[in-house]
């Protein structure tokens, strides 16, 4: 059962591999039609702004905005539906918002499929249209371990991912895919090695290559700068454990974004694994909308266990919090698993120096199968 629950865990970062790359790719210079028009281009990029900062009054406005020049069009329901997902981040199975979310993004599949292409010089907006909205809501699948759902929705992405390729242009933002691809398919199989054989199948890329294409986009695109970035910082953080070379974006969003409550809980954790505890002390007594987000706050007692445990050396304290923070945290289901394991690696951090081996060791167990990137302990 645990050997099926870690190849459950890779299938789905080999899934965000593959797909997390094609999430709002707009800005393509070739057969557009809301692209060639520059007020709607700039209507929606900063209607994503907004999104991203959880300001969801202006995205609202630049959503009505867009619905009155261009009605009917896919790109409005996958405008909604990334406004859905945000506003009830993190989007769990049980959320009342489920249904909306998956009714947003399967009318924007339906509305940009090949047969409903007005003309052939729309084909470029309508497919990326299509497989964005595929790629949100096959990660929203994957996060929360839907693996009933993921499998049919995949197969049928195939085949438009597949035409994607024919529609390339000179875009900062397709860096974005350009950068994945070349990184991960080094860097994956590295890190697992089960799909060292399945890597051949696909041509090779170029890890250094990888990272500069993801800092063009960042720099440069109009729809993806939070993608590349937090891109960026992942790859930093967990594939590469460099905490140094991940606080830079971590930094970046959490101050172009203040109200984002991912970012935040992020670029703390950063922090943490730096040993800078005053400066993560410092963030966590910052008040904002970030703050309002439920995820956020059940991740906050782990957070201020590691700074009662490390900075402190109060066991007490951080234990309480440590407990405080697995249980709240625990609710959230697969979204939450990395931040209760590191709850877990707190107790049995604590546990050592009492004389119930037996919890310690069950602890570290517990953490171990929760956790997926698992140099990660806060151990040192």
């Amino acid at each position: 059962m645990r050997k099926f629950a870690i190849r459950n865990k890779m299938m789905r970062y080999l899934i965000k591999w593959l797909l997390s790359a094609v999430i709002c790719i707009y800005p393509v210079e070739a057969k557009a039609q809301i692209l060639q028009d520059s007020a709607a281009v700039k209507i929606l990029t900063d209607g994503m702004f907004s999104i991203y900062n959880l300001d969801f009054g202006n995205a609202e406005i630049a959503y009505q905005n867009l619905s009155r020049t261009y009605p009917g069009h896919p790109v409005l329901h996958l405008f909604n539906g990334m406004k859905i997902y945000w506003e009830n981040f993190p989007l769990l199975p049980f959320s009342s918002a489920r249904v909306k979310f998956e009714v947003e993004m399967r009318k924007c599949i339906d509305l940009s499929d090949n047969d409903n292409c007005p003309s052939t010089k729309y084909e470029t907006e309508y497919l990326l249209s299509n497989i964005c909205a595929r790629g949100l809501l096959l990660l929203f699948y994957a996060d929360n371990d839907l693996s009933g759902e993921v499998i049919p929705l995949a197969t049928s992405t195939y085949r438009p991912l597949r035409n994607s390729f024919e529609h390339t242009s000179y875009c900062s933002d397709f860096y974005y895919f350009t950068g994945v691809y070349n990184y991960y398919r080094e860097a994956y199989p590295l890190v697992y090695p089960v799909y060292k054989t399945l890597a051949f199948i696909f041509p090779p890329g170029n890890m250094e290559q990888g990272i500069q294409q993801l800092e063009i986009c960042g720099e440069n695109s109009i729809a993806l700068r939070a993608e590349a970035f937090f891109m960026l910082f992942w790859i930093r953080m967990n594939f590469e454990t460099n905490f140094n070379l991940a606080l830079p974006y971590s930094l970046r969003l959490t101050h172009q974004y203040p109200s984002n409550p991912l970012y935040k809980i992020c670029y703390i954790k950063n922090l943490l694994l730096l040993k800078r505890y005053d400066e993560a002390e410092k963030v966590i007594r910052e008040t904002g909308k970030a703050e309002e987000n439920l995820f956020y706050q059940s991740v906050l007692p782990i957070f201020n266990g590691i700074i009662q445990e490390k900075k402190y050396h109060n066991n007490d304290l951080a234990r309480s919090n440590y407990q405080k923070g697995i249980s709240e945290t625990s609710v959230f289901g697969a979204y939450g698993n990395e931040f209760v394991a590191y709850g877990y690696f707190g107790l049995s951090r604590i546990g050592e120096e009492s004389a119930d081996n037996h919890e310690r060791r069950m602890n570290h167990r517990k953490a171990m199968d929760l956790v997926d990137f698992k140099k990660i302990t806060f151990d040192e």
